[in-house]
């Protein structure tokens, strides 16, 4: 693999994980629910979730996902539904970073990894990014440690962007102010959710 098609592969992968949206807010949330060991282990599941997909683009997967509208669709639903409960429990404090934070339990590892994956498994749009992406890169994948890199390099550019939030975050002098407004991310983030799940069903 040359130089230029993997800085291709790299500025590509990074900006799709740097691109705004629900798995931002569930680091997010997880770090100020839990801390920053929750955030990262949030991160970290959620590139496993990607280098799943990626795989599975690689492989050539993707396009019977493509070309299946009912199994789309059902990830698709699926997806949207889950979307919709996180942000309904937000909005009413039900297992939001509120009552975590009222009842003195951060949560738990388990609990923000379970979150991270299934945020990121339950996402769709995510191996149709890789399809299109790894569409371009098919010539470059012609032997195993080229296509070890072609799937590692998103899954740990996913990790270490998800990574670095949650660190930011979890400073202690930003966690502290951002947990003062806790109650209010808590509605913000779950609204935020509710219209990503509209968004996904409208699409």
């Amino acid at each position: 693999m040359s130089i230029s098609i993997f800085m291709a592969l790299f500025m590509v992968s990074l900006l799709g994980a740097m691109s705004p949206g629900q798995s931002v807010i569930m680091v997010a949330r997880n770090t100020l629910a839990g801390g920053r060991a929750q955030g990262i282990v949030t991160a970290c599941a959620h590139s496993i979730g990607v280098g799943i997909y990626a795989g599975l683009s690689l492989a050539g997967l993707a396009l019977v996902l493509k070309n299946s509208p009912l199994f789309y669709n059902t990830i698709t639903y699926l997806g949207a539904a889950y979307l919709a409960w996180l942000g309904i429990c937000s909005i009413r404090s039900k297992g939001g970073i509120t009552d975590k934070l009222s009842s003195g339990k951060p949560m738990s590892l388990y609990q923000a990894a379970r979150s991270g994956f299934v945020i990121s498994i339950l996402n769709p749009k995510i191996i149709i990014f890789y399809l299109a992406l790894f569409s371009q890169l098919v010539e470059s994948a012609d032997n195993l440690v080229n296509r070890i890199i072609i799937v590692a390099t998103p899954t740990i550019l996913d990790a270490a962007w998800y990574t670095f939030i949650a660190c930011i975050l979890s400073k202690p002098a930003t966690l502290v102010r951002l947990r003062l407004h806790a109650q209010t991310i808590d509605k913000v983030s779950g609204a935020v959710l509710l219209l990503l799940a509209g968004r996904i069903l409208v699409s």
